[in-house]
């Protein structure tokens, strides 16, 4: 009878290490977007610059949105980057529009200028354009296909090559079967 006292255990132990196993594998702070393959929520952003954007006005164009922050380490070191990537792609069917939230509008300001940052970028004061894309963190960006659907999301800092693949295929209209992750390193 010990084997079905050691079966019994066995059993009843199973459970709990698969549990662990799964706690040990799996990124808790991970939160899969439901966004991917909807219509991107509609919004109006009111411009740095005073000028007002609607996506509804960018139909027929892949939109690039990245949602950052003034004292967001990643959003500084993707800054220049994602800067140099819009002056690639300016005029080729393609908008980049950048969101700043949690933040202050004068913080907002003086990062664009320190970055020379030339595509559309306004406050989102209020935060419901970030609810509405689910956003839990920044950086965090969105691709969104001529039709108006999200391909794609990358959570943490985005570097040109993810870019320009992930506009290429939203041209295309293909949509991601996995969410993207940065690894951040820090710059200093």
């Amino acid at each position: 009878m010990p084997w079905r006292r050691i079966l019994l255990t066995f059993i009843a132990i199973l459970p709990l290490i698969a549990i662990l196993a799964y706690g040990f594998f799996h990124d808790p702070r991970y939160i899969p977007s439901p966004m991917v393959g909807r219509p991107a929520p509609p919004f109006t952003l009111t411009l740095f610059n005073g000028d007002k954007l609607s996506l509804a006005d960018l139909r027929g164009k892949v939109v690039f949105v990245n949602f950052w922050a003034s004292w967001c380490p990643p959003c500084l070191a993707e800054a220049k980057e994602l800067e140099l990537a819009w002056r690639e792609l300016d005029n080729k069917d393609v908008v980049f529009i950048g969101i700043q939230i949690q933040d202050t509008e004068q913080n907002g300001r003086a990062f664009v200028n320190e970055f020379n940052i030339t595509y559309p970028t306004g406050l989102d004061a209020s935060g419901r354009i970030a609810i509405d894309y689910g956003v839990w963190g920044i950086p965090e960006s969105f691709f969104v296909d001529p039709d108006g659907r999200i391909t794609y999301k990358h959570v943490g800092g985005i570097g040109p090559a993810v870019v320009a693949a992930k506009i290429g295929e939203a041209r295309r209209k293909i949509v991601s079967a996995k969410e993207g992750k940065g690894e951040y390193q820090s710059i200093r």
